[in-house]
């Protein structure tokens, strides 16, 4: 197919839709085409073909999301070829990055200059800062710094009426975008009134990375707040400027080994009142796997005996004797909370090998003979007084469904992550999987908290957030995405269900699909192994065209 004006890639052939079928998450999904822009003006000619022909589109960065927002079955437009790194103003702490630059070339610049993006989410080396925008994406040092949505400065974007516009954090809205005339006649003042703004958010929950970031709206009418984390659904991306921060002058880190879970998370609540950068979670599930691994320090398994959970903390300092102070203060709250154990780290080398601690499973569960690390329960947060109750009640819902598991995440933010180690040889596996789903999202719903912490919803969670979200916030995304996308042309199926639309459909570890072509199946495997979810998908296959 030939598109007029299009100068990138446009491909239909099986291999091509092969190969972007699927993405770090659990879902395939066959897409119609595939189309890789080569710069902005590029996106504006898809989008206005979109527009008229009503093809669907699903914006896509490297492929790293784990909740299937970046699969479907429209056209796939892989935005990582548009990856240029603007100059670094280390003035205003600025920086203009287009969607497929890399949080890691960002990073290594950035620290060029003493300034850092201080968002790090695990996937930093290959996910693309189009995508942490589309997710509002989050991190470890999110406890202090917060997700992506407050480092967004400006955003240079695409509408689905192929209108582009760059809008500005604190300036006017402008005014020849058909789409935002809409949303500012039709939706601005019902979300902006106060009396509707209590039932439009979570209280309590520290991250939130679900439905329209409609609240953040209400209280500063900045539509800059409202597309970051829209996952492409009410606007494309074409470029964003960032705020920087400076790099730490030190930090040191330690680590809590508790014998219970409300000791841990007593803990947690003083490292965020200590002003901790970080505060991660290794509950006794996670320990268990991370031991296996550790053959040859006797001392370790010695150590964790007993022990529920461990925590990993980090704190900053204006110099190493302040960082230091900072960690001898928060190591004696983490004693008062019970633990009965504290290691202090004040090297580089020594935090180093403390946080080696966070990935030691990984490799453990990669491994595992019959079982697979599926993830669609990964990203629940509750208000931090009920940490314990969600970390025991994902517990029993493994329990109660026969499925092992492993839990970790951010208790500072009172964020679990959870994978679910599934054995598809047993014939009703996928029937403990949606049972387990069930489970997890009437838990989250009775503990007050969101089922999308920093992953973004994707076509997993869509279908289940009126059971988590109250129904006016419902009417107000629906309002929103009208006004926006009228044609529902981006990413239908994301933030606002299609009719009918399921959690889960094909899960590209089912043996009973039909098998991808081969050459296919083989370079997503290799994507997978090597965790290189930022490798030029058509290249994988024998070329770009």
């Amino acid at each position: 197919m030939s598109l007029p004006g299009f100068r990138g890639y446009f491909r239909e052939d099986v291999l091509a839709r092969a190969v972007y079928s699927e993405a770090a998450g659990i879902a395939r999904a066959i897409p119609s085409a595939v189309a890789v822009p080569v710069d902005a003006e590029d996106v504006v000619v898809l989008v206005k073909w979109a527009a008229e022909s009503g093809t669907k589109l699903i914006p896509r960065g490297s492929g790293s999301s784990m909740a299937g927002g970046a699969v479907g079955t429209g056209v796939i437009v892989d935005l990582s070829r548009i990856n240029h790194l603007g100059r670094i103003d280390d003035r205003d702490r600025t920086v203009l990055a287009e969607p497929g630059v890399l949080w890691s070339t960002l990073d290594v610049a950035a620290r060029r200059k003493g300034l850092r993006l201080p968002v790090d989410p695990s996937s930093g080396s290959f996910c693309t800062l189009g995508g942490m925008v589309s997710t509002n994406a989050a991190g470890p040092h999110s406890l202090r710094y917060g997700p992506t949505r407050p480092w967004v400065n400006a955003l240079d974007c695409v509408f689905s009426d192929g209108d582009r516009a760059i809008i500005t954090r604190g300036e006017p809205p402008p005014k020849r975008v058909d789409a935002i005339n809409r949303f500012m006649s039709d939706v601005h003042g019902d979300i902006v009134a106060s009396d509707k703004r209590r039932p439009i958010m979570h209280l309590g929950v520290r991250k939130e990375s679900s439905g329209y970031a409609i609240h953040d709206y209400a209280t500063k009418a900045d539509l800059v707040d409202l597309l970051v984390g829209s996952e492409g659904t009410l606007a494309i991306i074409l470029e964003i400027q960032f705020k920087l921060a400076p790099v730490p002058a030190a930090t040191s880190s330690l680590l809590g080994i508790f014998t219970s879970l409300e000791e841990a998370a007593t803990a947690a609540t003083k490292a965020v009142e200590a002003g901790a950068s970080a505060c991660e979670l290794l509950d006794k599930t996670f320990l268990a796997y991370a031991a296996s691994g550790q053959p040859a320090d006797a001392k370790f398994s010695e150590r964790m005996e007993g022990a529920a959970a461990i925590l990993l903390a980090e704190v900053e300092g204006d110099s190493a004797d302040a960082a230091a102070a900072g960690a001898q203060h928060l190591a004696k709250a983490f004693r008062e909370a019970g633990a009965k154990d504290v290691d202090i780290a004040l090297t580089s080398d020594a935090e180093r090998e403390l946080w080696d601690l966070r990935h030691a499973a990984s490799p453990i569960l990669a491994g595992l003979e019959h079982s697979t690390s599926m993830q669609f329960i990964e990203d629940g947060a509750v208000p931090p007084s009920k940490l314990a109750d969600y970390v025991k009640g994902v517990r029993q819902a493994l329990a109660e469904r026969e499925v092992s598991g492993v839990i970790f995440g951010h208790a500072g933010d009172a964020h679990v992550h959870v994978n679910p180690l599934v054995d598809v040889r047993q014939e009703d596996w996928r029937a403990r999987v949606s049972a387990l789903l069930d489970d997890v999202v009437g838990l989250t719903a009775r503990l007050g908290g969101t089922l999308t912490g920093e992953h973004g919803d994707g076509r997993i969670r869509t279908p289940l957030l009126r059971r988590v979200w109250h129904k006016e916030a419902i009417r107000t995304f629906e309002l929103v995405k009208k006004a926006f996308d009228p044609q529902n042309i981006f990413n239908p199926g994301v933030k606002i269900p299609l009719k009918d639309q399921k959690a889960i459909t094909d899960i590209k570890y089912d043996p009973s699909l039909q098998p991808l072509p081969e050459k296919a199946r083989a370079a997503l495997d290799d994507v997978v192994k090597a965790r290189a979810y930022d490798r030029f998908r058509l290249s994988l296959i024998g070329g770009s065209s």
